[in-house]
């Protein structure tokens, strides 16, 4: 098969496409022939060796949608065929709080989906909600997942409050402010640029702040008639003792990242006095993937940034390291 290799740390150039072996499913995995796979900010900090546990070569790609062309022994032979996407989120564990000492994502240290197949555990297919297109299926697992369990299980959002998203057009972050909206909840977003506050308010966020401004705190606080009562943030570090000052009273913060800005100090007395929730979250577990996907199945449809061929793949990631998608950027797998 045709797929995607990463052999050498650094820039794009370093994204190879190669012919490569079939992946042959052992006992309890799949064999899934994909039509389209989705880039995560996660594969470009494997690329760049800012992430744990690299070994190279591997194929990266957390996000995929195609039909299941091989099954292994136990598998149930009636999932030949079937559309799917696949969760990334792989080995959970038993116990739904968090993630077991044996679980990893898709795409490292397993070879992943930039690639014409990809081998899985068969527990990890889900069949693809039908309305929806390869492109805009493959849009939705990691990003999804992780905006599902952050806006639902962690922050436990109630129609009618205010969700602050900071760093709109990313994927979950996109994801976040649609999963909110389809909760009753008003939504503020930021970003750096003007464009994207737009595109927000087109998808239903009700206002949005530029964070080059100095005073964006100030600002979202005004918005939000005296703060939002929840924050969900993958920026961390430079915006976290902000994120602390502008939450209401009594609010939520949800982290799933820290991409931005060296760390910084955090005044503690503003967490115990303001009485503020701070709650991390990674990914998530099978039930919550079905209970997200379902979502996709009718009323929210995922936004896709641009598509592109497989051998186009160090260009897509070239658009991700620029900054300017909104939504998710997708490799068209033929």
């Amino acid at each position: 098969m045709k797929a995607i290799v990463l052999r050498e740390l650094g820039g794009p150039e370093g994204l190879v496409l190669e012919q490569v072996g079939d992946p042959q499913p052992g006992p309890g995995e799949a064999v899934v022939a994909l039509r389209a796979a989705a880039l995560n900010h996660r594969d470009a900090w494997i690329r760049k060796g800012l992430y744990a546990g690299i070994r190279l070569p591997v194929i990266l790609g957390s996000d995929g949608a195609g039909e299941v062309a091989a099954v292994g022994d136990g598998v149930d032979p009636a999932w030949l065929g079937r559309q799917v996407v696949i969760n990334p989120s792989v080995g959970w564990g038993a116990d739904a709080r968090v993630q077991g000492p044996s679980y990893k994502i898709l795409g490292l240290p397993d070879d992943g989906t930039y690639a014409q197949r990809v081998k899985v555990p068969a527990e990890n297919l889900f069949a693809k909600p039908a309305a929806l297109s390869w492109e805009a299926a493959a849009a939705i697992p990691l990003a999804g997942l992780t905006a599902y369990r952050a806006i639902v299980t962690r922050a436990r959002v109630l129609p009618g409050e205010t969700v602050l998203v900071t760093g709109i057009g990313g994927g979950v972050a996109t994801l976040a402010l649609l999963v909110a909206r389809h909760l009753g909840a008003r939504v503020i977003v930021t970003s750096s640029s003007d464009a994207k506050i737009a595109r927000a308010r087109q998808l239903g966020a009700d206002g949005g702040v530029n964070y080059t401004d100095e005073a964006w705190g100030t600002q979202v606080q005004a918005l939000t008639e005296g703060g939002p009562d929840v924050i969900v943030d993958s920026a961390g570090r430079g915006v976290f003792s902000t994120l602390l000052d502008i939450v209401k009273p009594g609010g939520r913060v949800v982290t799933f990242g820290a991409t931005t800005g060296s760390p910084s100090t955090v005044e503690v007395r503003r967490i115990f006095w303001k009485q503020i929730s701070i709650l991390g979250t990674t990914m998530g577990t099978p039930a919550e993937f079905a209970a997200m996907l379902a979502l996709f199945d009718g009323p929210i449809v995922p936004v896709v940034d641009r598509v592109f061929p497989l051998l186009a793949a160090p260009d897509a990631h070239r658009r991700m390291d620029l900054a300017d998608q909104f939504g998710k950027i997708v490799l068209e797998i033929a």
